[in-house]
């Protein structure tokens, strides 16, 4: 084995790092606050407001995340230059870029899949604790914002973590849309001087370290919030 294209691509390894851990902040930030909003409509909403977020949920975690990324780059990207104006519009820069589709279906499926679990981690809360919070006198958005939302995202704490991960194993899809990120170096690396394995090791390295540090990051979180029983 040889390491010593390293020297060549090491600016390029980075930017791909650069792209693959901000596709994994931007979908799991927006997605997360997304689920929030969706686990709510399921928990409490109205029967209308219910079906769709079921059925929001339901497509997406139904669907591979791969044929998502497709239609929205493929489908909706190809009509957008067709929107008058919008190819001389500030948003162009960015809509016209693999980066945006791939940060969006990957949002948008996190949002999916996180919303079971913050649902589930809702009903878990015991209803004793939101009844001494209405019989304080709390409206229904403190009662939200102070002891339900905290305690059930305490609860689901560990399997947010493992959530977190898997999004991250998911991101080498972004390169099937011309998304330069980490693995997308390694596929042009591999084109350019006929190594396999070794641009292989390099990025499964990456991920086992950011693994370890989310791993580690949500173990100290929930160490410092530990779940009430």
């Amino acid at each position: 084995m040889t390491f010593d294209w390293l020297s060549k691509y090491w600016p390029l390894l980075i930017d791909g790092a650069i792209q693959t851990v901000a596709l994994l902040v931007i979908s799991v930030v927006l997605g997360f606050i997304l689920a929030i909003g969706l686990a709510f409509a399921m928990v409490s909403g109205g029967p209308f407001t219910r079906m769709l977020a079921r059925g929001y949920s339901t497509a997406f975690r139904g669907t591979p995340l791969l044929i998502q990324l497709w239609l929205l780059y493929y489908g909706i990207g190809s009509l957008l230059p067709m929107v008058p104006g919008l190819r001389q519009s500030f948003l162009w820069p960015v809509l016209r870029e693999g980066f945006f589709f791939a940060a969006l279906s990957f949002t948008l499926n996190y949002a999916a899949y996180e919303a079971e679990v913050l649902r589930g981690a809702l009903l878990s809360v015991p209803k004793g604790e939101l009844e001494a919070g209405r019989a304080l006198g709390m409206s229904r958005f403190m009662l939200v914002r102070r002891i339900w939302l905290p305690r059930a995202i305490r609860t689901a704490l560990p399997t947010i973590a493992g959530e977190v991960v898997l999004q991250l194993k998911a991101t080498p899809l972004a390169f099937t849309v011309t998304v330069m990120d980490l693995y997308a170096v390694a596929y042009k690396v591999r084109q350019d001087t006929l190594l396999v394995y070794e641009p292989l090791l390099v990025v499964t390295l990456f991920y086992v370290l950011l693994t370890a540090l989310i791993t580690r990051v949500f173990g100290v979180v929930e160490a410092q919030v530990p779940i009430r029983r």
